[in-house]
């Protein structure tokens, strides 16, 4: 019997479409029977994809309010066009930050909150997704919309630190893992921008000492659907009085959460 829906574990540099072409090869039976992914994960992020099957493809809708959990890994003192890290990086330097200020601003957070979307992400604008306003340079052309969210919790685990050096090897290393974009359909992501986005990581390396120390404040975060941690950071980072972009993310759950309790009455595994 074919189960209705099958949560998948995404790694960081694979594509939702990806990871479940990938599960299809290890199911004979499903050759011909559609799949959608409900909820998408950016390629720099990880975590569980919830992948429907069959006719429940139909249902997808009934699916996109799911609550979800991160864990973010915010990185201050450098801000990138896209919020992470495959984006055109901007240096604005160094800053220490105390586990007792980054606990404070993030309790504030916790309730309603409007963000706009990130200009690399799915939204439809005038029939047309964000990234391709973006990669077209029309943004003048349009208002970059918000999206007012519910975040439930949003605690620090931990701050940690990192040499330039190793911040910039460690940022190297995962945009690698993404596979060359070589379909002439996608030809207008130009790759992911990748030998430009390299330039602005090469003079993010040469730029001050390679001793360099930057802050990283891991976070665990549960929000409503729709709530984009890389414009969270963002606005993480500016309560700091710095920039900041999302360096991992990281999906552990999905399904409905009751803020009451601190449960998942229901939960996709």
């Amino acid at each position: 019997m074919i189960p209705p829906f099958v949560v998948l574990d995404k790694a960081v540099g694979q594509t939702p479409l990806e990871v479940a072409e990938a599960w299809r090869l290890t199911q004979p039976e499903l050759k011909d029977v559609p799949l959608a992914y409900a909820g998408r994960l950016d390629p720099m992020a990880s975590g569980q994809l919830l992948v429907l099957i069959g006719e429940e493809c139909k249902k997808q809708g009934e699916y996109h309010d799911l609550d979800k959990e991160y864990q973010v890994a915010m990185l201050f003192g450098a801000a990138s066009d896209s919020g992470d890290i495959l984006g055109l990086i901007k240096e604005s330097g160094p800053i220490a930050v105390e586990e007792e200020t980054v606990s404070a601003v993030l309790e504030k957070l916790i309730g309603e909150i409007t963000m706009t979307y990130p200009i690399f992400s799915a939204k439809t604008v005038a029939g047309k997704p964000l990234h391709t306003w973006t990669m077209e340079n029309r943004l003048a052309e349009i208002t970059i919309p918000t999206r007012t969210s519910h975040i439930y919790s949003l605690t620090l685990n931990n701050i940690e630190t990192i040499t330039r050096n190793d911040l910039v090897e460690k940022a190297l290393q995962k945009i690698a893992l993404l596979p060359p974009v070589t379909d002439p359909r996608k030809s207008l992501g130009n790759d992911f921008r990748r030998p430009d986005v390299y330039k602005t990581w090469e003079t993010f390396k040469n730029t001050g000492s390679p001793a360099d120390v930057f802050y990283i404040a891991n976070c665990n975060c549960i929000a409503s659907s729709g709530t984009y941690m890389r414009s969270l950071t963002e606005v993480v980072a500016e309560a700091l009085g710095t920039t900041g972009l999302a360096f991992a993310i990281h999906r552990s759950k999905m399904g409905h959460y009751d803020a009451a309790t601190n449960t998942w009455p229901t939960l996709f595994r």
